[in-house]
């Protein structure tokens, strides 16, 4: 294996839930997929909420890429195996209604490209540099929440702890939410089954000396350089405010008797510099323009042990097609 897990943790907001985000290893991609909370009632399979079910289904697709594969091989390839869920009537309806698709958002590393694909609202980290993709609307309305708050908060007609109960700002900006949401896949990428414009997909480059990436969900305010520091960064949020509306402000509080604001995933990934660099010039073309003496270094990098990883084999654990009437 060309890469190695230093460490991988998910977690759901609450237990009383499943964990809507998720991880995915193979040897040749890593990624960390958010799968959309719903904003209706409508569930394609009765049951399970429809961005827990997006997220499997990401999952699957994943162990399945073929190791080559480019971005836009990525976003055509898992935009068909959602769509495959959609019956024709139910798409004619999801097109009007982009509220009800299976949604998420997905952070992937090609190891054979050297990339980071960020489709949607998903964040992750280069040798400590930090990339981020937030949907357009997120700041608004997060603003906007705040001052509802801050309003309740200073007039005396709530408490933070009501707050907590009774999130009376997240209901006020729920319409809005949902309104925003027409814009996906025309304003922001998301997976839901419909075509992804590239160019809203922000693609990061790995420097071929890169030693650490880190693949996360947006359910961490603060992205560190380890789950510790990321983790402890997270309770002191929730300890100065749980409300989310100061200094660090979301569409969600951290509710009464839940864990978290939002479902969180961290992927710590270790790279082998010198493969790395093979990587690289391979990539660059200047592999093949190689010296004597650039030679030998490469024979070196070529065969030098890869150690991490087991084979994982591929799952497809549900055809939706064959679900749904």
């Amino acid at each position: 294996m060309n890469f190695t897990v230093a460490e991988r943790f998910t977690a759901p907001k609450s237990n009383t839930v499943p964990n809507e985000d998720g991880i995915v290893t193979t040897k040749d991609f890593a990624a960390v997929i958010d799968g959309s909370t719903s904003k209706t009632n409508f569930r394609l399979l009765k049951g399970e909420r429809n961005g827990h079910l997006c997220m499997r289904l990401i999952k699957e697709y994943i162990h399945t890429l073929a190791p080559t594969a480019t971005l836009q091989d990525f976003c055509n390839g898992v935009t068909l195996y959602i769509a495959s869920c959609y019956t024709p009537e139910l798409r004619k309806r999801l097109f009007a209604h982009p509220e009800d698709r299976l949604t998420a958002s997905c952070v992937v590393y090609s190891h054979h490209r050297g990339e980071i694909w960020m489709v949607g609202d998903c964040q992750c980290q280069v040798d400590g540099q930090l990339y981020d993709n937030p949907k357009p609307y997120e700041a608004t309305l997060s603003a906007k929440r705040a001052r509802i708050c801050n309003s309740l908060l200073s007039e005396g007609k709530m408490t933070t702890d009501q707050l907590r109960i009774n999130d009376k700002g997240r209901q006020a900006i729920m319409q809005d939410l949902i309104s925003c949401i027409q814009g996906q896949n025309k304003e922001y990428a998301v997976i839901d089954g419909f075509p992804i414009p590239l160019n809203l997909v922000r693609v990061v480059t790995i420097p071929q000396y890169a030693h650490t990436l880190i693949l996360a969900s947006d359910g961490y305010p603060l992205l560190r350089p380890t789950l510790e520091e990321s983790e402890q960064a997270l309770a002191l949020q929730r300890h100065n405010d749980p409300l989310n509306i100061k200094t660090f402000r979301a569409t969600k509080a951290f509710m009464a008797g839940n864990n978290s604001f939002d479902d969180r995933s961290y992927l710590r990934l270790c790279m082998s510099s010198r493969h790395s660099m093979y990587m690289y010039m391979q990539r660059t073309g200047k592999y093949k323009n190689r010296d004597k003496h650039s030679n030998w270094c490469l024979s070196l990098l070529k065969f030098e042990p890869l150690v991490g990883f087991e084979p994982t084999t591929p799952r497809l654990q549900i055809t939706c097609s064959g679900q749904l009437s």
